[in-house]
């Protein structure tokens, strides 16, 4: 019997790599390459896309100025129709910015698609966020199936074994009934451990822009590297790195652009204007032998309500420009603290996950096999052995769980940095 439960613990605290053979005609699938296929398939990523596409055909047009303005003119004419008139006047307007404002405004349309690759590019950084993270709670799911398959199958030899001491005699009734409880509860966990597989796989299906249950085959190999960055050397590279913090800083330069083209309103803006005129009738030309006659003009605004016009609009830009600096410190300070907050929770799990590999399941086996040792002596009930035996499961479920929370913890900080970590 002691042979039986030595050869059952060491089942239980085998080794944790949880590995399933691929289909031949499939091959296994890692973060990587789930999260290429989301990119290449999610709606949400292909409109950032176009809006960055947009963006970027708004800047030449800014060169260009307004359409010139084409006006023919039936002038004084007797009937109601294009004959008999006094003159035809053909008359071509254009209108000009002052000098400087068009590369002002160009280079604001260049900031704003500049923006616009930043927000598409955070999308892509979501959305790997997202795919990695269901991934890993998948493998989670997986190997916890695994691991409660193999506590049932210990917990069906401890209930032989408890239902061979009790017909010799050797064990109480109710260590038989705690076996068969204990077992009806694993055998129970395992069918809500499949419920969260399925529901998990659902969600990367979602992600992958794929029908519900759609098979994938995954690569279920773990492998936990404590991250090396130092905490300053994370928030330094998210300084430079995180899409957010990039696009408040072309905010505020937006801004100071925006400042100066409301300044800009001080100073007149151009129209220049030429105008050929035909005279048909006799008296309707300014000298009796004159039949054409050609006009240039030149027109500017004049910003005599800059009161209660320019000079608003400059004290609104300035509060805009204000507001954007601020804005850009703001961002800053909450990203270095939840990269802070991220870096050391991720770091507590790798250390949990660590100890609970190389020490808590190790004597917690030790703890099994000297219990196992007290009940053949009977220096011990079934309640302490079963105690044991929990414990080395519980065990192996806690250094899966701290894993899967160090490498979601490390994607969440990724994902707040705006950029891979170093390896």
């Amino acid at each position: 019997m002691q042979a039986v439960f030595i050869l059952s613990v060491m089942a239980i605290v085998a080794t944790f790599a949880f590995t399933a053979p691929a289909r031949a005609d499939e091959p296994e699938l890692d973060a990587n390459q789930l999260v290429q296929m989301a990119i290449e398939v999610n709606p949400q990523i292909q409109a950032m896309r176009a809006q960055w596409e947009a963006a970027k055909h708004q800047i030449k047009q800014n060169y260009a100025p307004a359409d010139p303005i084409f006006t023919y003119a039936n002038i004084d004419s007797n009937r109601f129709s294009l004959a008999h008139a006094a003159t035809h006047s053909h008359q071509l307007t254009e209108n000009f910015q002052f000098p400087g404002k068009a590369f002002l405004q160009a280079d604001q349309a260049k900031l704003t698609a500049e923006i616009a690759r930043f927000a598409y590019e955070a999308s892509i950084r979501d959305l790997r966020a997202a795919v990695e993270t269901s991934y890993y709670q998948v493998l989670l799911d997986y190997a916890l199936i695994e691991v409660n398959a193999r506590n049932i199958e210990n917990l069906k030899q401890v209930l032989k074994v408890t239902e061979t001491a009790y017909s010799a005699q050797q064990a109480a009734q109710s260590d038989v009934i705690t076996a068969e409880i204990n077992l009806a509860q694993a055998q129970l966990q395992q069918r809500q451990y499949a419920v969260n597989r399925a529901n998990d796989l659902t969600t990367l299906d979602q992600l992958l822009y794929r029908n519900p249950d759609s098979p994938l085959i995954l690569k279920r190999d773990l492998h936990l590297q404590r991250i090396k960055a130092p905490l300053t050397n994370c928030i330094d590279m998210a300084f430079h790195a995180r899409q957010e913090i990039l696009e408040a800083a072309l905010s505020e330069k937006n801004s100071d652009l925006a400042l100066k083209l409301a300044k800009f309103e001080y100073v007149p803006d151009y129209q220049l204007g030429y105008s050929f005129d035909y005279f048909l009738q006799p008296g309707a030309q300014p000298l009796p032998s004159t039949t054409q006659a050609n006009t240039f003009s030149i027109g500017f605004n004049l910003p005599i309500f800059f009161w209660i016009h320019q000079r608003e609009d400059v004290k609104s830009a300035e509060y805009s420009l204000q507001a954007a600096r601020s804005s850009l410190d703001l961002i800053r300070s909450q990203t270095a603290a939840t990269i802070t907050q991220l870096y050391r929770t991720a770091d507590f799990a790798y250390d949990s996950a660590a100890l609970y590999k190389e020490s808590l399941i190790p004597l917690a086996q030790q703890d099994f096999q000297v219990g196992l040792i007290a009940y053949e002596s009977g220096k011990t009930d079934f309640l302490g052995l079963s105690t044991t035996l929990q414990a080395a499961y519980a065990t192996q479920v806690s250094y899966l769980q701290n894993a899967n929370q160090f490498l979601a913890g490390q994607v969440a900080l990724e994902q707040a940095i705006g950029a891979p970590l170093p390896k």
